[in-house]
């Protein structure tokens, strides 16, 4: 997992170069909604595609991470179906409703059955490297592809993979301070109970780390939004959490607003929480930052699980679900 996350920078680059290769074909009517389905590490660059091109977009991005799609999709939807193995069984259960509701879909994988009903049925199909040890290890290809196929298809400008090259050429340059930076936020989070809290546009960032803490570091977490939390959540923090280390993820252009209700919440929850820290981004834009931040919590993660000794690759659980799943089938 250290070799794949060090290498992330490149896997930008090179999803990049897969990116700007698209080929794709007109949709057959005017689009004007756009869906993607996607689980777990397949699934979270959906996340950052909805948030980043939210502002430029002119049609609605929904995100799908269950067995069924929402009865708008139909022939004007831009239907993206992701699945870095593609063998995922929700994404598949999706792409059949896909098809049904004759939405003008494109497949995203390494290969598997997404790939062969994708060929099979016509559809666009891009194909990303095969033999990834896995999807949590591979955000770069599935989100960048998203960004290139909406890039292709008019509905963003070029900007936005320009940002993946200066992303990766940032990181290329960071990486040994990133790197200790993260093996000193991993060394105060041993022991710890993790609290991650985000404004919106940094909450996949926030969605990112609770997942790499939960399979890479083997231990549970969790997060909320920024101003969200603070009309529920907030009302939790009346008693004794010694244990609990609280990181607000931030951007120095965050809403001035939210930056007024970070301050007022750290104020409030250092009351109660064991520690509180403030984790800024670095970078020009929202797309930069995130990948900055990204980058960062991956490391934490993979250090963190070193701390306490597990093994960063290991999900035995999940496979056993899975062929408890395949079982009662």
């Amino acid at each position: 997992m250290k070799n794949q996350i060090k290498n992330f920078p490149n896997q930008l680059l090179e999803a990049l170069e897969l990116a700007q290769a698209i080929d794709l074909k007109e949709p057959k009517q005017q689009i004007r909604n756009i869906h993607i389905v996607g689980l777990g590490g397949s699934g979270i660059g959906a996340n950052f595609v909805q948030t980043f091109v939210s502002s430029v977009c002119k049609v609605p991005i929904s995100v799908t991470k269950d067995y069924r799609v929402p009865a708008y999709v139909g022939p004007d939807t831009l239907a993206i179906a992701s699945s870095y193995s593609g063998g995922t069984e929700e994404t598949l259960i999706c792409l059949d409703q896909y098809i049904k509701a004759g939405a003008h879909v494109i497949g995203i994988s390494s290969g598997g059955v997404l790939e062969e009903k994708s060929r099979s049925e016509g559809f666009d199909f891009v194909k990303l490297p095969e033999g990834k040890p896995a999807p949590r290890a591979c955000l770069g290809y599935s989100l960048v592809q998203q960004l290139g196929i909406l890039h292709k298809l008019g509905f963003t400008d070029k900007s936005f993979l320009d940002q993946v090259a200066a992303a990766a050429e940032m990181l290329s340059k960071e990486q040994e301070q990133i790197q200790e930076k993260a093996e000193h936020i991993a060394g105060l989070l041993k022991d710890r109970q993790p609290v991650i809290y985000a404004c919106s546009e940094l909450e996949p960032v926030a969605i990112r780390f609770r997942q790499q803490l939960n399979e890479n570091s083997k231990i549970l977490t969790w997060h909320h939004v920024i101003p969200e939390m603070n009309h529920n959540e907030l009302v939790g923090w009346r008693t004794n959490m010694s244990n609990a280390f609280v990181i607000f993820l931030r951007n120095r252009t965050d809403y001035s607003r939210n930056q007024r209700r970070i301050e007022i919440n750290k104020e409030i929850i250092s009351n109660y929480a064991g520690a509180v820290m403030d984790l800024y981004s670095r970078g020009e834009t929202l797309l930069i930052q995130s990948m900055y931040l990204v980058h960062l919590v991956d490391w934490v993660s993979v250090y963190l699980a070193e701390l306490r000794g597990v093994d960063a690759m290991e999900i035995k659980v999940i496979d056993y679900l899975k062929s408890a799943l395949a079982a009662s089938e």
